[in-house]
């Protein structure tokens, strides 16, 4: 029975190593193409490494086409996504831990936010940021996306399974809500905060239909929408294309490879309590 387990899992483990291969080989070559130039790519003999290695593509990318300006953009709008990290903790934390009125009714107003499409928001959104003179601004980017209903769930489940016991030692101590939250619930919930901090920077990341909605001016573009501009002006020139879409992701999967642990520790947490 052992043995048949064994082979079992050796060859399941050779089916997702075949697989990952196969899944990871479209990025190797995005990612080798950003180093070539133009020409080579489109050669009837294309090669897997360059020939003559090049950053010309990347120099390109910021000296002309202003991926300096997207990519301040996409950094400021990740930031404050972060400071929305800390909102969603504060209200799950919240709903976990303190009695007030109506906070079933409201924590189920809360849920009911995520079956809502967020295309069937934007336009009343648009019109409330319009009135208040907030379109083609930062704020008008930033404050739509800074809480959000998932990550307040996720958050209150954890801090729900925190010991009551535990809190209540802290208050007989002398501390204050302040420092129970930031300093014993917070640490806490590490694993959770892992999982949201990659989803909020992955969402940061590839900010797109909405800074475009919101915004008519190319100072405030971010990465996502900068990558679609360069494809319709120089669609042509694929290894600029090769060397934007590189940009874009290469950064995400080294900040999933860093923190894959957490996040699946933060998962299981999740899911097994």
């Amino acid at each position: 029975m052992l043995s048949v387990n064994r082979s079992t899992k050796i060859i399941f483990g050779i089916i997702l190593a075949i697989w990952g291969l196969i899944t990871i080989i479209p990025f190797a070559w995005m990612i080798l193409s950003s180093f070539k130039t133009n020409p080579e790519i489109v050669s009837l003999t294309p090669t897997i490494f360059p020939e003559e290695w090049t950053l010309n593509n990347f120099r390109e990318l910021f000296e002309r086409l202003n991926f300096d300006v997207y990519l301040k953009n996409t950094l400021i709008i990740t930031v404050f996504g972060f400071f929305g990290l800390l909102i969603n903790a504060m209200a799950g934390f919240g709903f976990a831990k303190y009695d007030f009125k109506g906070k079933n009714f409201l924590f189920l107003l809360v849920l009911a936010t995520m079956m809502i499409p967020g295309q069937v928001t934007m336009i009343p959104v648009y019109l409330i940021l319009n009135q208040m003179g907030l379109t083609n601004t930062y704020a008008g980017i930033i404050l739509p996306g800074l809480a959000g209903a998932f990550g307040i769930f996720l958050f209150r489940q954890f801090f729900s399974n925190i010991s009551d016991e535990m809190l209540k030692a802290a208050r007989l101590d002398g501390a204050s809500e302040y420092f129970i939250f930031w300093r014993v619930a917070l640490p806490l919930s590490r694993p959770i905060l892992a999982v949201q901090g990659i989803l909020t920077f992955i969402g940061g990341w590839n900010s797109f239909l909405w800074p475009l909605i919101i915004a008519n001016d190319q100072k405030y573009y971010t990465l996502s929408v900068g990558l679609q501009l360069l494809q319709g002006q120089h669609g042509a020139n694929y290894a600029l294309q090769m060397a934007g879409a590189a940009f874009m992701v290469v950064p995400i999967l080294l900040i999933f490879l860093i923190f894959q642990k957490y996040i699946l520790q933060g998962f299981d947490i999740s899911g097994g309590k």
